[in-house]
């Protein structure tokens, strides 16, 4: 099974403009118990001068947003892993509490090109040299892996190796790095994928018999097979092998004064432990879903 460390481990590094992946370096996880978060004061008169509401964060996330990302889809409330990390991160910089705004976006905006109305986007966007043409990364802040939920009333309920996939369907959101992994699973039948807007879409597929299953990160994975977003649903196994390569990370807009700030900020919520105790109150119970054999 993956450790809590394989999905917390992150890499350091930026993606300004002229920056390659190549230049990212293995950041160190830090390994601390669960607990509240805890701020450091940020340089608030040098970010609050470059935001693009003066004085505020504007922070995005998806729309809808999903557990155990955002509960209840009110990031306002701070529950949840990448809410809370919103506010961590603002505190970083400087911003209190009620000087962050949330704003929503579709999954794409968060890396398309060109003027945004927010400052940073959050929702488990992972890092990749096509995107980083279009926008600034933060370092990453986990590298999940993908797993496959099914319906337990499927015949691929029983499978436990990726060979006995063979033939299954796959929904998978359009845009999502997810895609990659399915292609290995249908070996060269893409008849057999079938992309939807986005995870909320394909699950609703798999519900209702339109796909066998789909692929999706572990903790969305877990989510959906527990909370009832795919019906009758089971988080079947993890990919071997898909742990993101370069991470997930905060997107902002390709050359933004914040993106250094935000850079450091999130380093230090890494190097303190911060993360992992987020990852310990949020995505603790996403690391029991089983490894599926190759």
């Amino acid at each position: 099974m993956s450790s809590y460390r394989d999905l917390v481990c992150s890499r350091r590094g930026i993606l300004c403009a002229g920056a390659t992946l190549a230049s990212l370096g293995l950041a160190s996880c830090a390994n601390s118990g669960s607990g509240d978060v805890e701020g450091a004061p940020g340089s608030a008169p040098e970010a609050s001068q470059l935001t693009v509401d003066p004085g505020h964060l504007t922070i995005a996330t998806g729309n809808p947003a999903f557990e155990p990302w955002v509960i209840g889809d009110d990031q306002e409330s701070g529950e949840g892993f990448e809410a809370a990390l919103g506010y961590a991160l603002a505190e970083r910089l400087g911003f209190a509490r009620d000087s962050v705004t949330w704003v929503r976006t579709s999954f794409e905006e968060a890396y398309a090109p060109g003027v945004h109305d927010w400052d940073i986007n959050l929702q488990q966007v992972s890092i990749t040299d096509e995107r980083a043409s279009s926008v600034d990364f933060s370092p990453s802040y986990l590298r999940p892996t993908q797993s496959v939920v099914v319906r337990a009333d499927s015949e691929l309920a029983r499978a436990q190796a990726l060979s006995e996939l063979a033939g299954a369907s796959f929904a998978v959101a359009e845009g999502s790095t997810a895609y990659d992994y399915v292609q290995t699973l249908v070996a060269g039948s893409e008849k057999n994928i079938r992309t939807h807007a986005d995870n909320a879409d394909a699950a609703q597929a798999v519900s209702g018999g339109q796909a066998d299953a789909i692929v999706t990160d572990t903790p969305d994975a877990y989510v959906m097979a527990s909370y009832g977003q795919i019906e009758n649903g089971i988080a079947l196994g993890q990919i071997p092998g898909s742990e993101d390569k370069y991470g997930l990370g905060a997107t902002l807009a390709k050359g933004s004064m914040l993106t250094p700030l935000v850079a450091k900020a999130m380093d230090s919520l890494v190097d303190d432990g911060t993360i992992d105790k987020l990852a310990n109150k949020w995505l603790a119970g996403y690391i029991d879903v089983p490894k599926l054999r190759l």
